[in-house]
């Protein structure tokens, strides 16, 4: 059987409202039948921290600490917690609800999308495998988070390598459309990160680190040598095309997609009414 072509997009390190407004234009444009599915990754540039859409940022987030380490800030489209983008691949998946491939609810077309993931994290010699939440406990943990950080805890079909989360996904559907963006980290700075949240107390924070420890952990603690993201790349690019049976086509923007892209970036991802509305 023929493997399907899509197109990938290396973009490189680009701005946080670059890289919030190309994944939406990649939405439009294949909702409107003029691009196939898309797999795409990128870096930041400075390094960011990204919010889930609904996130109250005025509870949950440390803006003088934000500040103090220099990094960007921006609210994604996708749901989800906080997210630290600095030492880590990230990715987009873009495709149609309609795919034959793509199954109809949310948490099993995570699971098809992730295949490539994890097909990722085994070709780096990583015995990666989906988080299943099995009791009621664990379920229930999932609808009602007590933390703002993302990789605290792995949701449906995130994926885990002894027991810990390596990857962070969220996932929206527009227009018809499945935009399912994450993180693989390469390395963590742990107190950087918790730097950038609000807590109750001192005392909550060194605990939520604390167990932060045995829930999340970055390749390189992992890896029985240092990966680089020219490995990482190389190891997850063949991963997606293992994991969904595809093949990927190399392609860079036109001069006027990348003109559509920045417009978008400049009128919505880098303004505060986008930014700072909750």
């Amino acid at each position: 059987m023929e493997k399907e072509t899509w197109r990938f997009i290396d973009s490189g390190n680009e701005s946080p409202a670059f890289n919030m407004a190309l994944d939406e234009a990649l939405l439009y444009w294949h909702s409107q039948k003029k691009i196939p599915p898309v797999i795409r990754f990128y870096g930041w540039n400075p390094a960011t921290l990204s919010v889930g859409y609904f996130q109250n940022i005025k509870k949950e987030i440390n803006f003088d600490a934000v500040h103090k380490h220099g990094l960007g800030f921006v609210r994604r489209p996708t749901g989800g917690r906080g997210v630290l983008h600095d030492k880590e691949l990230t990715y987009s998946v873009i495709v149609s609800e309609d795919h034959p491939e793509m199954p109809a609810t949310v948490t099993e077309a995570y699971r098809v999308i992730s295949e490539g993931i994890l097909q990722g994290f085994r070709n780096l010699g990583l015995d990666a495998y989906f988080a299943i939440p099995r009791t009621e406990k664990e379920k229930e943990s999932l609808k009602n988070p007590r933390s703002s950080v993302c990789f605290d805890a792995p949701s449906w079909y995130e994926l885990v390598v002894e027991g810990r989360k390596v990857a962070g996904s969220a996932q929206t559907r527009q227009k018809g459309v499945i935009l399912q963006h994450g993180s693989i980290l390469l390395d963590i700075d742990e107190d950087k990160l918790f730097d950038l949240f609000l807590y109750p107390s001192d005392r909550v924070r060194e605990r939520m680190q604390r167990n932060f420890k045995n829930k999340a952990v970055a390749i390189n603690a992992l890896a029985q040598k240092p990966v680089t993201m020219d490995e990482a790349r190389t190891a997850f690019k063949a991963g997606f095309e293992e994991g969904l049976n595809i093949h990927l086509e190399p392609y860079t923007l036109t001069p006027e997609e990348l003109a559509f892209v920045n417009e978008l970036a400049e009128t919505k991802y880098a303004s505060d009414e986008w930014n700072y509305k909750r």
